[in-house]
């Protein structure tokens, strides 16, 4: 089984990874994505996705609303 550790290490590596210029701070489980990392929507999008294809699991589009910070993410 996936850690909850493992998945928020592996999403702070996906955005470091995909979206370098938008990465302003340390990124750490209450880091409010949209705000302080300067994700927009593309580059959410593209960080669920990557997600969902590392771990092999689907997030419903009703869930992508509830994500608001790197903790929701690995929750």
């Amino acid at each position: 089984m996936i850690t909850r550790e493992e998945v928020l290490q592996t999403a702070k590596k996906i955005i470091t990874d995909n979206v370098p210029d938008m990465f302003g701070s340390e990124l750490d489980e209450n880091t409010v994505l949209n705000v302080q990392t300067n994700v927009d929507s593309m580059g959410f999008i593209l960080v669920l996705t990557k997600l969902e294809g590392t771990f092999g699991v689907t997030i419903p589009d009703d869930r992508w609303n509830d994500i608001s910070t790197l903790g929701d993410l690995a929750d």
